[in-house]
């Protein structure tokens, strides 16, 4: 089928992008803005393959030309880091919710299948058990807070017009060319260049964890079998606290312990996500990786593709991190 990505150059997106292309044949329009996280390098191996647009889900003109003669939008595109949100939310209302709505309008004026990607945060925190669909949402942050307002839109486009749409929610992503801003990377990368590790509070927060190709072909299956105004879980087969994953880490990367350092909370921390995946997967998914085996495949990608992250680490990444951390970094 023709598909629409929107924020296709982004970490999840781009993973998407690659599966569809050579598992599945389709013919991809990717619509990306190109911030930070979104880089043409997440592309590299499939742009042959591909058309791509240059430009915001705000932007309705952009919208409109990417769009023509798909049969379905898929988006990916959102401010997503919850730490930006904090320090400044007005980018994450625009984009997450403005633009969705954007999404939205185009999909109603030519009837098109609509897929929302989402996330296990507009649940908030849950101390024992795993959040199902029918769970109230209870976003904490202002990250999570716009992904559960565009969640509430889109329902709202299926309930009013009856816009075929689904939602899938993820649980913590890993894996392959994701921003060195995020978890995992963030600890591999400091921990091959021996700087510190820093670990939020007491480093106890539980998350539950998908690698970034099971949680695509989640989505890749939604948008194939998906029951339209549907929500679907999509969560990972592990699960484990901040503290123990950073320590899995830095052996992987045979660091010391002594580079992890503890810093202040991040304000209004969520303690614990954990998602159930019952309905996907009686709609037929499956994860396939393990944590442990997804955790190694990830270091090692991270050491062998240093010409993805370096330009990363040189720029205005190093700047973001001393302001969130309040030291630089060494390596």
């Amino acid at each position: 089928m023709k598909l629409l990505v929107c924020g296709g150059a982004g970490f999840i997106g781009s993973t998407f992008v690659r599966i569809r292309v050579r598992e599945h044949g389709d013919e991809i329009v990717v619509l990306d803005k190109l911030t930070y996280a979104g880089r043409r390098e997440n592309l590299h191996d499939v742009l042959d393959a591909i058309s791509f647009v240059h430009g915001a889900i705000e932007d309705q003109d952009a919208v409109a030309g990417a769009v023509e003669g798909a049969e379905a939008i898929v988006n990916f595109a959102a401010e997503t880091h919850v730490d930006r949100s904090i320090a400044g939310p007005a980018a994450f209302l625009s984009t997450n919710i403005q633009g969705t709505h954007v999404l939205l309008e185009a999909a109603r004026r030519r009837g098109l299948r609509h897929v929302q990607v989402s996330t296990d945060e507009v649940y908030g925190s849950i101390a024992t058990g795993s959040f199902t669909e029918a769970s109230p949402l209870a976003p904490s942050s202002p990250y999570s807070a716009t992904k559960a307002g565009a969640d509430l839109l889109v329902a709202s486009y299926f309930h009013t017009w009856g816009l075929p749409t689904v939602i899938c929610r993820g649980s913590n992503n890993y894996g392959p060319y994701q921003h060195p801003e995020k978890m995992v990377p963030l600890m591999i990368l400091n921990a091959l260049a021996g700087d510190p590790l820093p670990v939020y509070g007491d480093g106890k927060n539980v998350r539950n964890w998908l690698f970034v190709e099971d949680f695509a072909r989640g989505i890749g299956h939604v948008l194939d079998h998906g029951v339209p105004g549907e929500v679907y879980n999509c969560g990972g087969p592990d699960e484990d606290h901040n503290l123990e994953v950073v320590r899995r880490i830095v052996a992987r990367c045979g660091a010391p312990e002594s580079l992890i350092e503890f810093v202040a909370d991040r304000p209004g921390h969520d303690r614990r996500y954990s998602l159930s995946s019952d309905k996907l997967r009686r709609l037929g998914w499956e994860a396939r990786t393990q944590f442990d085996e997804g955790l190694a495949r990830t270091v090692n990608w991270y050491r062998e593709n240093g010409w993805w992250w370096e330009p990363i680490r040189t720029g205005e990444y190093r700047d973001y991190y001393e302001r969130q951390y309040g030291r630089a970094l060494k390596g």
